[in-house]
């Protein structure tokens, strides 16, 4: 078993979901329906990868792991408390995030107080985990090489009890989410602006998976999309 996934994400008309388009006033405008939307979904955690924990939350820092380099850890993973109700599950398959806190600090109550989990290979560094462990970062292991995104999910459920997850990611992690069978919904808000040709769509390398429109809605210039898997 693993939790129920909605991949939720902000969209240009031509469905792009990262690029300069972001950047536009329009978009900034209507980027708080989205911020609803993610509050009133109300999941026990979102789910990001590398690249976007790394714009929105941690700014490029990465730690002096020097410290760390003559502790001997194992690769087991590591829940670093039970008392938190809502996780921010990064995606992270080599270790390369840096991180100062082991919730998520944001003025949206949406992302604000949110555990940390880390999913990663057996290919971070043991000075990592240590890293991790000392900040009191949870983490779990999903793969040698590369992220086994059901493992991870049937874990997250396991070990943490996350039963709903927002998939906010980039194209790529929407992408393999979906190619793994494991978007079970997509709640999509489309601004009305174009984006330019290099950036990304919502899915990057998916398969075909076909959905049902469950909802549409129109909130001042945007479209609320809700769709549901067959």
């Amino acid at each position: 078993m693993r939790p129920y996934v909605i991949c939720h994400m902000l969209s240009s008309i031509d469905g792009k979901v990262t690029g300069k388009f972001l950047k536009h006033d329009i978009a900034i405008k209507n980027s708080e329906i989205y911020y609803e939307i993610n509050r009133r979904l109300d999941a026990d955690c979102f789910i990001c990868g590398r690249v976007t924990m790394e714009e929105s939350f941690t700014g490029g820092f990465y730690p002096d792991l020097s410290k760390y380099k003559d502790i001997d850890i194992t690769y087991d993973d590591f829940i670093a408390s039970n008392k938190y109700l809502k996780y921010a599950v990064s995606f992270d398959r080599f270790g390369k995030l840096g991180w100062t806190s082991p919730v998520i600090n944001d003025d949206d109550p949406g992302y604000d107080n949110h555990h940390i989990i880390e999913v990663l290979t057996r290919k971070a560094k043991k000075e990592y985990l240590a890293y991790l462990k000392d900040i009191g970062i949870s983490y779990i292991f999903a793969g040698d090489i590369d992220i086994d995104i059901n493992l991870a999910l049937t874990k997250l459920k396991e070990l943490f009890n996350i039963n709903k997850a927002l998939l906010e990611g980039g194209s790529i992690i929407n992408g393999a989410f979906l190619k793994d069978n494991a978007v079970d919904e997509i709640s999509l808000v489309v601004v009305p602006i174009t984006a330019e040709k290099e950036d990304k769509p919502l899915f990057f390398d998916g398969n075909i998976v076909e959905f049902k429109l469950e909802k549409i809605e129109s909130v001042e210039d945007a479209v609320i999309l809700n769709y549901k898997r067959r």
